[in-house]
């Protein structure tokens, strides 16, 4: 039997978030759904779907540096963080003439700078205990540019570069760090596009259709499994046939 690891998502209440976690805590892990503890709906909603699992909730601003070093330093107290999956994300969307300052770094600060307050106080942990799962959830605008979103593409595709290099300086430690690219998926924010946009999304899906959130959150069961340690610094496309890389 597999052990039982403690599991840490950001943005873990959020359409994505949730499904990871709860997919996560129904492998057996104890899961922690860092987000704003702002969203008092959300939150309420987050913790009646997720009642009976082993998940709990810790309020944390991924921006933070020293706040994530607090959470990250509480958390090894209590046994210390296994599996990392850094899922925090925000949208500032506007095209590059019209876009602010503001509009541009707090996308950086929560989408890009997150993963690196996170990684940068949990990774040390995890060498010291010889294993750790780190996965970044990307986006497939990362991959292709979006339009009215170069603050969005560059954090995402950031990313990528941050997973492969950090994959490098763990490697032999027993950690891996990878990364998932979703498409487009069934989340909030997707559903409240226009029909017309979503429908003109679809028509380039080749399967026909918006991801699951589940679906994304079997790839991250499967980068965070026991023997997935000869997986790292890859990225995984989770898009429906949206892009198809070399």
């Amino acid at each position: 039997m597999a052990p039982v690891r403690t599991a840490v998502v950001s943005g873990g209440i959020g359409g994505l978030g949730t499904a990871i976690c709860k997919s996560l805590a129904l492998r057996g892990h104890r899961v922690i759904a860092a987000d704003l503890g702002t969203r008092g709906e959300r939150l309420d909603a987050f913790r009646a779907e997720t009642a009976g699992l082993d998940i709990a909730f810790s309020a944390l601003d991924v921006g933070d540096f020293d706040a994530c070093a607090r959470f990250v330093q509480d958390t090894e107290a209590n046994g210390g963080i296994d599996i990392l999956v850094n899922g925090a994300g925000i949208t500032r969307d506007t095209t590059l003439r019209k876009m602010d300052r503001e509009q541009w770094e707090s996308v950086m600060r929560v989408n890009l700078d997150g993963v690196f307050n996170l990684c940068r106080h949990a990774v040390e942990g995890m060498v010291e205990r010889g294993f750790g799962r780190i996965v970044n959830i990307s986006s497939v605008n990362g991959q292709t540019g979006q339009f009215g979103q170069t603050n969005y593409s560059a954090a995402k595709a950031g990313m990528h570069g941050f997973t492969m290099a950090l994959a490098r300086e763990v490697a032999r430690k027993g950690v891996t760090v990878n990364s998932i690219s979703p498409g487009y998926c069934e989340t909030a924010l997707v559903m409240a596009m226009p029909d017309q946009i979503r429908a003109g999304i679809l028509g380039q899906v080749p399967v026909g259709r918006l991801g699951r959130p589940d679906e994304i959150a079997r790839v991250v069961d499967f980068l965070a499994a026991e023997d997935a340690g000869f997986i790292t610094g890859a990225n995984i496309p989770v898009n429906g046939g949206l892009f198809m890389g070399f």
